[in-house]
Parts: structure tokens; sequence; C-alpha cells
């Protein structure tokens, strides 16, 4: 493979010479905001190592207390500022410095604004220092954004140069979060199209902390190479296709896509509006399982419905799992694509030790055709056969990304209504056969993978079967880091292969175990639609199983 520079590598998206002057100035803008004081030296960005998480530790530019900020979750930022042992003023501080060197290795942010973030910061430690209390369960946490989620006075996108915008108002979402105490101060990178599991744009391509050489994934990989590099302890991702599960088991974090409409999309950038064939859903991507848990009681306590009448009033409902006997499906493969050989071995271990334990009951899981549902969520994407795609690359002077080319001609065509009407009513049937068949495989939830593979290399994201599915059929679902990495000296195929499929005959193509060397593996716990609290539930149980 040749060797590519990491200035070619952190790369934006290009285009005509009208695309390139519009563009300098949005990537002028961002540049400048990022203080002198916090400038890594040129010579560490001409030749920086594959692996840059440690990098921040090492450079020179955080105080030892605000290294020490930044390792903790969001959790404990808000145990600490309601004791009164840390202000709000040091936590966005401490997180927006380290955001600020993330950017500069990862491309992982498209508006940096961390002296907003401050004057917010302050206010919150007035109102603390006058009442003796926080203002709600957020209270000062640091909380970065994904860039097609509105927050006022900040840079804006749904994902191509001709809808980039300074938002006028927050969004549904960033409004509730600012009236529980969170504390804005970045707004993170995300594809062309909003619709690749990679994450390049205007602002530069996302490049995966563990490994340069492999994506962050998509398309909320600037919030998963933020988060991973200790950038922030939470941030808030959208996940229509694996968009929050995908990033986060690239990158070695925590991520939950709830069921949809539970949390509120109002307001949401999105260049398809009034397209209803799917729906996508906002949830955390974090550093620990209980941060998980920290924003959707937060973010659902506050009755999103209340402001939002597409949300659904369906409170979270967390069952006691030490009363009850988890059943665990586990799913190796989806019958399409067989993951690659570090998946297969972290679920073969993660099954061993399930097994070995008498909190669980451990059966097979029997996938469901998953090509016909994942075939019919590929043409729900793009009721226009990708006209409108066509048409805001164009108007925009963009290239075309590869991935782009990809998705707008893999299973798309163009519909008129009566067609639009017929393919809704075929997603409707699969979902009523799926939903029996699960009930048959008598499972509480099940344990796959999140993708078939660890991060994959750049521009090869081309098989979404293992997160898409569960968006189609609307099931929730958590990615989760298993703890281990990939290794070239087990992870190797002990006899060629036969694939499944070609799609399956694509995914082996791209494995060379010495390129997925360190990369984090992650596994995904699904379950039925609005059994969100289930799932966080059995991620804490199979998690500490794992781990013991």
């Amino acid at each position: 493979m040749a060797t590519v520079s990491f200035r070619e590598k952190i790369k934006g998206v290009v285009g005509d010479a009208s695309y390139e002057a519009k563009a300098r100035v949005f990537q002028e803008q961002l540049e400048a905001k990022i203080p002198a004081s916090l400038r890594l030296p040129p010579a560490m960005l001409e030749d920086p190592p594959l692996d840059v998480t440690h990098i921040p530790d090492i450079c020179g530019l955080l105080t030892p207390q605000e290294l020490a900020i930044t390792e903790l979750d969001a959790t404990a930022v808000c145990q600490k500022i309601a004791a009164g042992e840390l202000t709000a003023v040091d936590a966005v501080t401490a997180f927006g410095k380290r955001a600020a060197i993330a950017h500069q290795l990862t491309a992982c942010l498209m508006d940096f604004f961390l002296d907003e973030g401050i004057k917010q910061a302050q206010q919150l430690d007035e109102y603390f220092r006058k009442e003796g209390k926080v203002i709600g369960p957020l209270h000062g946490l640091p909380i970065s954004i994904k860039g097609m989620l509105p927050v006022k006075g900040t840079i804006g996108s749904s994902g191509f140069l001709m809808t980039i915008e300074t938002s006028t108002e927050d969004c549904d979402m960033t409004r509730i979060l600012r009236s529980l105490g969170a504390v804005f101060y970045v707004k993170t990178n995300q594809p062309q199209t909003l619709m690749h599991l990679e994450s390049k744009s205007t602002y530069g391509r996302v490049l995966n902390p563990h490994n340069t050489d492999l994506t962050a994934g998509g398309s909320s990989g600037g919030e998963s190479a933020l988060v991973a590099m200790k950038g922030s302890c939470i941030g808030v991702g959208t996940d229509g296709g694996g968009s929050i599960r995908c990033p986060c088991a690239h990158c070695g974090i925590y991520g939950f896509r709830p069921s949809c409409r539970t949390t509120p999309l109002h307001g949401v950038l999105w260049y398809q509006p009034g397209q209803d064939g799917f729906f996508s859903s906002v949830g955390p991507m974090c550093r620990s399982a209980r941060d998980m848990r920290l924003f959707l009681e937060a973010v659902l306590g506050a009755n999103p419905a209340l402001l939002d009448p597409d949300a659904l009033p369906v409170p979270l409902k967390v069952p006691d799992l030490t009363q009850k006997k988890l059943r665990v499906g586990i799913m190796m493969h989806d019958g399409v694509v067989m993951p690659h050989p570090p998946t297969i071995r972290a679920l073969k271990w993660a099954k061993a030790k399930l097994e070995a334990s008498s909190e669980v009951e451990v059966v097979d899981y029997t996938p469901y055709d998953h090509d016909r549902g994942y075939s019919i969520v590929r043409e729900l994407y793009f009721e226009d056969g990708g006209a409108t795609v066509r048409r805001l690359v164009k108007e925009g002077g963009e290239e075309m990304l590869p991935l782009t080319e990809w998705v707008i001609n893999s299973h798309v065509r163009d519909h008129d209504a009566a067609q639009v009407w017929k393919l809704h009513d075929e997603r409707d049937d699969y979902r009523r056969e799926y939903s029996d068949h699960w009930w048959s495989q008598n499972v509480d939830v099940v344990l796959c993978p999140p993708f078939p593979g660890t991060a994959s290399r750049h521009d090869t994201a081309k098989y979404w079967g293992y997160t898409a599915i569960w968006n189609l059929l609307d099931y929730p679902g958590t990615a989760f880091p298993s703890g281990l990495v990939a290794d070239p000296a087990v992870d190797i195929y002990q006899e060629p292969p036969t694939p499944m499929s070609a799609a399956d005959e694509y995914n082996l193509s791209l494995y060379d175990a010495t390129v997925f060397k360190g990369a984090p593996v992650s596994l995904q716990v699904v379950s039925r639609i609005f059994n969100d609290g289930l799932v966080l539930a059995a991620q804490e149980v199979i998690e500490r199983i794992l781990k013991s």
C-alpha cells in the first residue's frame, strides 16, 4: 500500500474554482478560531505517528490539572461540579483546549467557540455560587455537538458546501441540553451527504486517532474521533444507518442509538425534509456505559414531546436484571458478509465468557433475511434516486466523493408516489416478518458485530448491514469496546474462506491483518423497538461479565 503523507490524508473535499474559493473562507475561519497558544509545532504535524491518542498528553500545551480533568467521563464531571470540586469554567476550558489539539491531528471539528462556552460556564458557576445547587442534571457539562444539530450562533451543515450556515436558533435537542445545564464549545465534522460510514467534508477528512490510516467512521466521525482523543467526554450524534454505532465502534468508545422519535429531531439540518421512509435518531457518544444512561435519563426526563410534536412520550425504563436471567442471542454473522477475524475472535471470546456466567443464558441467534432488509433500507434512503444529492454537489461545485457515488447508485432509483407507497409497504411487511422471527428466537437482546470488521481503510466502507438492518426495524442498539484490539499474530484466516455474497467477496478483499493492527474491536447489543432501557441494562451486564 502506497504511503500517503499526513497532509494528504487529512485533506477535505475539493472542487472547482468557485467551490475552492468558498471552501477556503470556511476553512480559514475555523483555523483562525484555534488560538496560537494551542497550536502544535509544525514538525509534529509533518509526520505524526499512526496512533495520535497520546499526543495531547505529551505536547506540553495542557497543564497537569487540565490533563486530569480530561481523563474524567461525563458522569464524574457532573458529580464533581455538583459537589463543588470542579468549576464549569475549568471543565470546558480543559476539554476545549484538548479539542483544539485533537482537531489538528484528526480534522474532527467544523466550529470552535470556546470563548462562548466559557461565558456559559461562568454564568453556571455564578448560579452555583449564589444558590448552592446545580441548575439541572447536566450542570456545567461540556458537550460536543455534531455539525447537523444547530447551536445558535455557530456553524452547521447538512453535508454539503451549499448547506453550510450560521444557525440562528438551537434545535430542540440542543435547546433541551442547554436547559439541563450543558455547555457547548465545539461542533464536529461529518461527511458529504451525511450518508457515509466515513467522514470527509469541506473541513477535512476525519482520521481515526488509534490509526490515522483508518477511518473514524461516519457520519458522526468528528464526534467519535474527538471523544477518543478526550477532547470531549460526551457528544451528540445522529444515526440513520449506523452513524452513531459505527464511529463509536471504530474509535473504541460507547454510543447509543435510541428508538426513533424518542429523542427530539426537530430543527436538525437535513436536505430531504419531509422524507419519512426512514427516521434517524439522536443519541450520545461517550467514554463510559454510565454516560449513555446519564444522557438518556436527562434528555428523556425533560419530556421532549412537550417541545417536539413529532417526539413520542416514551419514558426510559431500565429493568432490574438481578430479578431475571438475561437471555442473550449471539449473532456471529448476518448471513451476507462474514466479519473479519478480529471481530469473530471477539464474538467467540464474548460467547465463551457469557456461557461461563450464571447471570445470563446464551443461545445462537439466526438472522432473518438480512440481505432483503438491507436492500429495502438502501432504497428508502434516496427515494428520489439521489437527484437531490446530485443537485447539491453540482450547485456547490464540489467533487462527488467515491462513497457518495456508491451510495446513490446502490439499490437506489427514483420513485413516483405509488412506488413510494409500495416501497413503504415492503418495509412494513419485512418489519412484521422480522418481529415474528424475533419472538421465535426467544431472546431478550442480540449481541452481534457493529461492522464487518474493525475500522476500515479510507473510502472502503461499503457494507452497512450490521447497523442499517436495525435502523430499518427501528430496534435500539449500543456499540461498546470489547477491550480487545486487532492483532496480526492471531487475526488471520487459517484457510481461504468461501464468500457468501458479492458484498462478502469485497469485504474479504479488504482484509490485511497488518493494516488493522491495534484497531479497537467493538461489539453491539440490540433489542426490540422501545426496549432502550433493556439495551442499557443488558450492555452493562454483558460488559461486566466480559471484564470479570
